[in-house]
């Protein structure tokens, strides 16, 4: 593998021979030495029903091996060819309409057909036998982007693939109707047969049944990346194996149970053109790859040099902008910068892409700034392997994500990962590193954390409950949203008063839930402006709870907004609405100030970011990355990489600019 790796996407299949040889005399000169190779190569290395050929693949690998340009070899799946479709109608992606989708995009197929799997197992295995020893072939890439356009099929292949999820996660009917709570709208079930896919309904379906199919439509499409995977490892071993994730952009697929299926985590991530703080989103993203991997370096396969094609309005990166994300990454523990696509395809619906070779060529601003990247990443090619570690961690969960934005909540203002991403983002602003950790964790990994947050956690587990109250009782500080720990696994309420699982450990009450017009906002007596949500909360009478602001206006008026419940050494704070933006950084700022955490250095924060990255041996680096448009100061000291300049205590960053400075006391790297 190589340091830091850099490349992207490889479709030569797009292009002729003559153009190939020009490809590896560009990408040696950009310093390219990775390159995701066929991941739609379905129908060209098997343009019909076992009739392989692996001609042109053979040629491109020995020419990215002589050029010294190693390869993520991909198996094709996420694509199958036109014959496919026709030889396996029944394989097809049908909605939840009954519509059978047909050919003509990518992932047009049923995670659950058995025809799928073993095809798609087919050109795997004969990849890995083929190339599975070939020395180019450094790692491997199951389809793409699994899970993104197809995850929730509803045919019969899928429905009966369903009962038997449920048979295996409930044993019997009567399970099964416990969990549903069926005897609701008289939806008792009888027989297996009557247990159908949620789909259209005159009324709202059943929330728990709606659950359970999210978590099984998830189970599927990984058991389609482990199909594949066992083959590679079995064919190839020693080289890891991967798929790419969307964390922070796809919904439907649980990657926190995906993260210890993989040998390598990935993550493709692209700004939203319109948001002008999109940089604090792709922070988030990265935050949760690096949790998703349990805080191991991972991988960034995918981003863009400049716009996309499949957003409203496509707006371009400014200079510097590309180089400046790819830092982003880095700096919050990817191992290189990878992005979507080599060349810029010349048809089909991507063509407006920005990709590394522009239609421009090498006389393009994009191509100037590639190769540039390109040299910055050899220079900073020691900080390979090292991690980061932040103070503070955010919990997320994908069920949880789900189970709030299920129809018939009191608000559809109740958006999880919006309101995670403010949260993060208010975090940000401070200069401080939060990591976004899987809620399925225990009390020994909270305890590394002087602040827990938890914005949003409607479902709680007991295992999660169980950890948290440990955390705070050894010392931790905790801060919870509202409409948190209500429900358990199916959807059920926790008995006794609201909050539910959570009530022991904020030690408060809540008695009703009070939801706001749209667009309407409150106020507390502390100055703060809530907006969404308001709830009437009573502490518990002890001696440890404390309400600290009250709602001076709204349905909720005089009542606490704000509470804190001293438990063990620890403290956990409540908030009873969500704020806006600068409210909820002043709780935030707050909420660090009397856990004792500061900010990474003194000069981040404020469109300033500052990450360290620390190896094993003891060397440190500092990310300093200026999204602003003024010149900054940041004061650390060491060897700035990109400029070989010794700094000692103030360094000075230009307007949209970058370093990367080898903190003083670390090991002389060479």
């Amino acid at each position: 593998m190589p340091r830091l790796a850099f490349g992207g996407d490889y479709n030569p299949d797009q292009w002729d021979r003559d153009v190939w040889r020009e490809d590896i005399r560009l990408m040696q000169r950009a310093g390219v030495n990775l390159v995701s190779l066929g991941i739609f190569s379905w129908s060209w290395i098997e343009p019909d029903q076992d009739r392989f050929d692996f001609s042109g693949m053979d040629e491109v690998i020995a020419l990215l091996h002589e050029g010294g340009v190693s390869v993520d070899l991909a198996t094709p799946s996420a694509s199958p060819p036109p014959w496919f479709s026709e030889e396996y109608p029944d394989a097809q992606f049908v909605d939840h309409l009954g519509r059978s989708l047909g050919h003509g995009s990518r992932q047009g197929f049923c995670p659950s057909s058995p025809d799928y799997r073993r095809r798609a197992g087919v050109v795997a295995d004969r990849l890995a036998r083929r190339y599975g020893e070939h020395p180019a072939v450094v790692m491997w890439h199951v389809g793409n982007e699994i899970g993104g356009y197809n995850t929730h099929c509803h045919c019969p292949t899928s429905a009966e693939a369903f009962r038997s999820w449920l048979r295996a996660r409930h044993g019997d009917l009567d399970g099964l109707n416990r969990a549903w709570g069926t005897a609701f709208w008289s939806q008792r079930y009888s027989a297996w047969s009557q247990v159908r896919i949620p789909g259209a309904t005159p009324g709202r379906t059943n929330p728990a049944q709606q659950l359970d199919y999210y978590r099984f439509a998830s189970d599927e499409v990984l058991a389609c990346y482990r199909t594949e995977r066992d083959i590679l490892h079995l064919h190839s071993p020693g080289r890891p194996v991967t798929t790419n994730f969307m964390a922070g952009s796809f919904k439907w697929a649980d990657y926190c149970a995906w993260g210890t299926e993989v040998d390598l985590v990935t993550n493709d991530h692209y700004l939203v053109a319109s948001d002008p703080e999109a940089h604090t989103g792709l922070a988030f993203s990265a935050d949760l790859s690096r949790g998703i991997a349990a805080g191991r370096p991972w991988l960034l396969m995918e981003h863009s040099t400049s716009a996309v094609q499949w957003q409203p309005r496509n707006t371009a990166k400014r200079p510097g902008e590309m180089l400046r994300n790819s830092l982003a990454h880095i700096a919050r523990g990817s191992d290189g910068a990878c992005f979507f696509q080599w060349r810029q395809s010349d048809s089909g619906v991507e063509k407006w892409h920005s990709a590394m070779v522009p239609q421009g060529g090498e006389s393009t601003r994009i191509w100037q700034e590639v190769v540039r990247l390109g040299a910055v990443l050899r220079r900073i090619g020691e900080v390979a392997g090292s991690t980061v570690t932040g103070e503070v961690a955010m919990l997320w969960d994908y069920e949880n994500y789900w189970a709030l934005e299920m129809g018939g909540r009191p608000s559809v203002d109740l958006e999880y990962a919006t309101e995670a991403e403010a949260w993060h983002r208010a975090v940000w602003q401070q200069g401080v590193v939060c990591d976004v950790i899987p809620s399925d964790v225990s009390a020994d990994v909270l305890s590394r954390y002087r602040l827990v947050l938890l914005p949003s956690h409607y479902l709680a587990t007991p295992g999660t409950v169980r950890a948290l109250t440990a955390y705070v009782h050894g010392g931790g500080h905790l801060l919870v949203g509202p409409f948190s720990g209500l429900v358990d696994r199916d959807d059920r309420l926790h008995p006794g008063p609201h909050p539910g699982a959570l009530r022991d450990l904020l030690g408060l009450t809540v008695d009703e839930f009070l939801p706001l017009r749209e667009g309407a906002a409150l106020t507390l007596d502390s100055g703060l402006t809530g907006r969404i949500w308001a709830e009437a909360v009573h502490p518990d009478g002890t001696d440890g709870a404390v309400v600290d602001a009250r709602f001076a206006d709204g349905p909720a008026a005089g009542g606490p907004a704000l509470l804190r419940h001293s438990a063990g050494a620890g403290l956990a704070r409540y908030a009873a609405t969500r704020f806006d933006d600068s409210s909820l950084r002043a709780l935030i700022a707050g909420a660090l100030d009397e856990a004792g955490v500061g900010s990474t250095a003194p000069g981040a924060g404020d469109g300033v970011e500052v990450v360290r990255r620390t190896a094993e041996d003891g060397r440190s680096w500092l990310f300093v990355l200026n999204h602003t448009d003024d010149t900054v100061e940041v004061a650390c000291g060491g060897v700035e990489l990109l400029s070989n300049t010794t700094i000692t205590g103030r360094l000075t960053v230009g307007a949209g600019d970058v370093a990367v400075v080898r903190e003083s006391g670390s090991p002389d790297a060479g």
